[in-house]
């Protein structure tokens, strides 16, 4: 593509003689209209630490600082939060602790705040916030974003006919449901901007609506500027999980193992174009490259050329980046398309309960001795549970970490592991039952094999396993508002149109071309890898380090072999998508995760580690191409 800005200044150059100079064209991120707005990421789960706000201060010059705190569990333990309590139901740290610490500053250098901490309880967070101002002696204007709840309508039998988005299943029992919420947009956040809001308060939206919120506000995008809405929303999913675009999570973790402490929090600089320069707080620790940007693009997403958000579809397969500066990535080439007339809902509901207890044994033949402990601890408990009259566990998993149990058929450590620990988890719809297994644990300790601790801090208490129900509804039966100055308004949203994901066709990489000369490696050394999950599913993005890799990783990482390489884990089909923008592999695997979140049993139930287990894989690649590197 012909880039106006890059071009001009060249010629600029030429006309004053000095053709012959190198500089860096994008270092500050200008735009014809020469209008840049810079916003920070400060938070990316409910529990996140509260050193994002104190550095984005010291640093200066932000417009906005988003916080994003929302999952599908979050939303059903801040459910329960609010049945207890109906004051509660938001993220209560980020008013009592974020907000209170830091709101004098935030003032004084007019910084907006956009922040999806109202949970299930917007308004109550709202109200606390008016009051914590009035303590504080600020006059800021709060706004509060309501219409993603959508438990009245759901009770009152209005949406009896939903089905799972994915599996086709019947909406589960009104009485077992927890939380239940649309994924509401950005231009709700925007329009509360338009009316002099200095902080927005939302509950449910997507994650990276805080940040184009505030991107429609400041540059008047319309609802038919896809390529700007793509671009907008790119920024913020690339700064909504805060460190890991600086270098947390990364694969190269040795090069900020010295500075994890002290990691930078992201900033992005956005144009009107919806270009975006992405960095981090001066003088912190971390870092901003190719890399760690790379594979926060591929984090946690499906068909890159279909990310399917409620006021766009982007296409993130052809977007590139350029290592600009240290610690400065440019951002190009997202482009968008007309939104579906849908919202996605996540409802969440009761399944249960589950308990987990770890415990160690060291000596010979470790490995063995915790299958008999565990096996005997359970037949313990079936026998009195049939005494009872009652059902036996639904699912039972041990999971013995040490023994490369996460890796599968691929495990190289051989039985007879001198020192592991095991993870034994068990399901049953009575919370007696679980009780009693781990009382049978704890009580059968003289009877184990030698070896064993790890059993001390008493035991563990059962715990509800919250399953999360995916669906879509028409954005027609919802209706968003926004609250300000004790009045409200209702916001217009684009009504969509249908979208089949089909119709899309697929880039397909190149493979690469055998030689006599070939050298096998780990795919690690050819390519960065980042996974996550989304319900059951998760996805792995693999990266190449260079572009010339990428068909050798391409012949190598078909569907089929990652399929093998899980399939101790895997359920159901595995799809691959090409990025060629940033020469990369996106893989998605389809019922991997035991249900995911609250729901699994498993050790690692949101994915994060199969990008490092897919990383050993070993590739064939020309001897030669290894050599030159």
């Amino acid at each position: 593509m012909f880039d106006t800005r890059q071009d001009s200044r060249k010629y600029t150059i030429c006309a004053i003689g000095l053709a012959q100079i190198n500089i860096a064209i994008w270092g500050s991120a200008i735009t014809s209209s020469g209008k840049t707005i810079k916003i920070g990421g400060a938070s990316g789960y409910w529990g996140e630490s509260d050193m994002a706000v104190p550095q984005f201060l010291t640093d200066g010059g932000l417009d906005y600082i988003v916080f994003d705190y929302l999952a599908e569990i979050t939303m059903s333990i801040m459910a329960r939060a609010r049945a207890k309590n109906p004051s509660y139901g938001y993220a209560l740290d980020f008013v009592n602790s974020v907000l209170k610490q830091n709101l004098p500053g935030i003032a004084a250098k007019g910084i907006k705040i956009i922040s999806n901490a109202g949970g299930v309880n917007p308004e109550a967070c709202g109200a606390a916030i008016q009051e914590l101002l009035k303590g504080l002696g600020l006059d800021l204007r709060v706004a509060v974003v309501t219409g993603d709840d959508i438990m009245a309508p759901l009770r009152a039998g209005k949406h009896a006919a939903l089905c799972e988005m994915f599996d086709g299943s019947p909406l589960p029992p009104t009485d077992r449901i927890m939380s239940a919420n649309a994924y509401l947009g950005a231009f709700p956040i925007a329009e509360a901007l338009n009316r002099g809001a200095d902080i927005v308060i939302t509950g449910r939206c997507v994650d990276s609506a805080v940040t184009l919120g505030a991107c429609i506000h400041e540059f008047g995008w319309t609802m038919e500027d896809f390529d700007k809405l793509a671009g907008g929303s790119l920024a913020g999913h690339v700064i909504e999980c805060g460190p890991q675009v600086t270098g947390g999570n990364f694969t190269d973790w040795k090069e900020v193992a010295d500075d994890i402490a002290d990691i930078g929090y992201p900033i992005i600089e956005i144009t009107a174009d919806g270009s975006f320069v992405c960095t981090k707080s001066a003088n912190s620790g971390g870092m901003v490259t190719v890399g760690t940007v790379s594979e926060q693009i591929v984090y946690e997403t499906g068909n890159p050329q279909a990310y399917i958000l409620p006021d766009v579809i982007c296409d993130f397969s052809k977007v590139t980046l350029q290592q600009i500066a240290k610690d400065r990535v440019s951002v190009h080439g997202a482009c968008g398309y007309a939104p579906t007339d849908k919202y996605k809902a996540s409802i969440t509901y009761l399944d249960g309960y589950r308990g987990m207890m770890a415990l160690s044994f060291t000596g010979f033949e470790a490995d063995e001795k915790i299958r008999v402990y565990c096996d005997a601890a359970l037949k313990r408990a079936q026998a009195k549970l049939r005494k009872m009259g009652e059902a036996d566990y639904q699912q039972t998993s041990l999971e013995i970490l040490g023994t490369e149990c996460q890796y599968g058929s691929s495990s190289k450590i051989a039985k007879g592991a001198r020192e592991v620990v095991g993870k034994f988890a068990i399901k049953h719809s009575n919370q007696t039952a679980i009780s009693l297994l781990f009382r049978e644990m704890t009580g059968m300790a003289l009877a184990s094999p030698a070896g064993l601790s790890g059993l001390g801090g008493g035991r563990p208490k059962p715990s509800p396993v919250v399953r999360l129900f995916s669906c879509l509804i028409p954005k027609a039966s919802l209706s968003a508002s926004i609250g300000i100055s004790g009045k409200s308004y209702d916001v217009k949203i684009a009504e969509g149109q249908d979208f089949d994901e089909k119709r899309i066709k697929k880039h397909a990489p190149a493979h690469g071309i055998n030689t006599s000369e070939i050298a096998i490696v780990p795919l690690i050394r050819l390519a960065w890898g980042r996974s996550g999950d989304k319900g059951n599913k998760a996805n792995i993005g693999v990266i190449a380090r260079k572009p010339e890799y990428l068909p050798y990783i391409a012949s190598a990482l078909s569907e089929k072999a990652v399929a093998e390489r899980f399939s101790h884990f895997l359920n159901g089909p595995v799809e691959r998508f090409y990025m060629p923008g940033i020469s990369a592999l996106n893989f998605v695997l389809h019922d991997v995760l035991d249900g995911g979140g609250v729901a699994s049993l498993r050790n690692d139930p949101q994915a994060k580690c199969y990008a490092q287990i897919l990383l050993d894989h070993l590739i064939p690649v020309p001897a030669q191409l290894i050599q030159e590197t």
